[in-house]
């Protein structure tokens, strides 16, 4: 008996029990769109995350105060870094190409009758633009004079410009911050919301040097970070080895002792979170695994009643010369075909699936976070090949069952 019969044998008998069939192989449709859906969701978060920090920055690197000890005891973060080491990164690091101070403030923004408070209020150096890829839409940035002079001018973000200006242009216009008048002189691009949901437009950035001397009065010249850019992302691992050893001379901390610092890359963070995703994207695929399982079982009961019923038609075959082994193909290829249209009608399902979560979490996420729709074939194929070796390791023992019968036996059951 050849494959060819063989399968137009399985199919024959499949279809004459096509309620039968479909409730036997429902488990298995279930497990495998299941676990498609999931790792399908999982690739999707993946690939937002990375795209999202992608957009923080070019090849972002981020140095920022240490969290104080006494003992045990953290004491929180105390100021530590200043322009002068901004300034020295560029300089003596190699792999860094521009770097720019950050100082971070809170204040309400007043204009007209108007007033709004941003969601970042930050002083930054003239660099800033090319470290955070924030291209401006209108106007101008600061320079060398207006961070030597503490000018008061500032750049904002698109929601500054709705909630203040509406359709007025904003460039030359003045605005008020503690009392303080400052000049807008740029606006920038709108970039959106963030993968948190936090509105990114939703920022105001003036001199690093105008936040410390005008709004906060303050005559030290600390920053509250640092952010550098490496001249390519391959160079990023390098910058921060860089970095972390002409802060660790400039502030004279010796090998061993804690550093008043911390220094990292943005491509640090989204491994991290991507272990997490896949971590988690693992575990929910493995509970769903189980209904594979459950399906598994029931081709197994379904085989089993299906060897009991045809027991008189197994004995004939033997009688006219079928031999032990092409029974046992002929109920394992059975097997294997429930499984295997179980597996290409879940995977089907969880592609759908999946693809109505992402059109559902793009709808209610708002503007500016993207999840897009990833689908890996290869894992579908996997997806059907584990399916087949579900109906082959659940559909052996029914169909080693129908070989061993014996003839006249067979032939005897009524």
């Amino acid at each position: 008996m050849t494959l060819r019969d063989t399968l137009r044998t399985a199919m024959r008998a499949l279809f004459k029990n096509k309620m039968r069939a479909g409730l036997t192989v429902l488990g298995v449709v279930i497990g495998i769109a299941a676990v498609t859906t999931m790792v399908s969701i999982g690739q999707s978060a993946g690939a937002m995350m990375q795209a999202q920090f992608e957009s923080l920055g070019a090849n972002m690197v981020v140095i920022m105060p240490a969290n104080a000890r006494q003992g045990p005891v953290r004491e929180g973060y105390r100021p530590t870094l200043t322009p002068q080491d901004a300034l020295a990164i560029v300089d003596e690091c190699p792999s860094v190409f521009v770097t720019s101070p950050i100082v971070n403030a809170q204040g309400q923004v007043i204009y007209g009758n108007s007033n709004w408070s941003p969601q970042e209020l930050q002083g930054v150096g003239v660099d800033f633009l090319q470290v955070s890829t924030r291209p401006l839409k209108a106007g101008t940035f600061f320079t060398e004079q207006d961070i030597t002079g503490a000018n008061k001018v500032c750049v904002i973000g698109h929601t500054l410009v709705a909630e203040l200006f509406q359709t007025e242009n904003p460039i030359g216009a003045t605005v008020r911050i503690k009392n303080i008048p400052f000049r807008v002189i740029g606006v920038l691009e709108a970039k959106g919301a963030n993968m948190m949901g936090q509105d990114q437009d939703n920022i105001l950035l003036m001199p690093y040097t105008a936040v410390r001397k005008r709004l906060q009065g303050s005559a030290f010249s600390n920053v509250d970070l640092i952010v550098a850019s490496a001249r390519t992302r391959e160079l990023m691992p390098q910058a921060v080895i860089e970095v972390e050893t002409l802060l660790r001379e400039r502030h004279r901390i010796n090998e061993g002792q804690r550093p008043d610092f911390e220094v990292f890359d943005t491509t640090q963070i989204a491994n991290v979170l991507n272990i997490i995703t896949g971590s988690l994207t693992l575990m929910l695929s493995a509970i769903a695994a189980i209904s594979l399982v459950v399906g598994g079982v029931g081709i197994m009961n379904i085989m089993l009643v299906s060897v009991t019923e045809r027991t008189r038609e197994i004995g004939v075959r033997m009688a006219v010369g079928a031999r032990p082994r092409d029974i046992l193909r002929q109920f394992l290829v059975e097997s294997v075909l429930l499984s295997t249209m179980g597996g290409l009608v879940g995977f089907g399902l969880g592609v759908g699936a999946a693809a109505s979560v992402t059109t559902a979490i793009n709808s209610f996420s708002g503007s500016g976070v993207h999840w897009p729709m990833v689908i890996s074939f290869p894992a579908g194929v996997v997806a059907v090949i584990f399916s087949a070796a579900v109906g082959i390791f659940f559909g052996f023992y029914p169909a080693r069952r129908a070989a061993r019968l014996d003839p006249i036996d067979a032939l005897r059951y009524e």
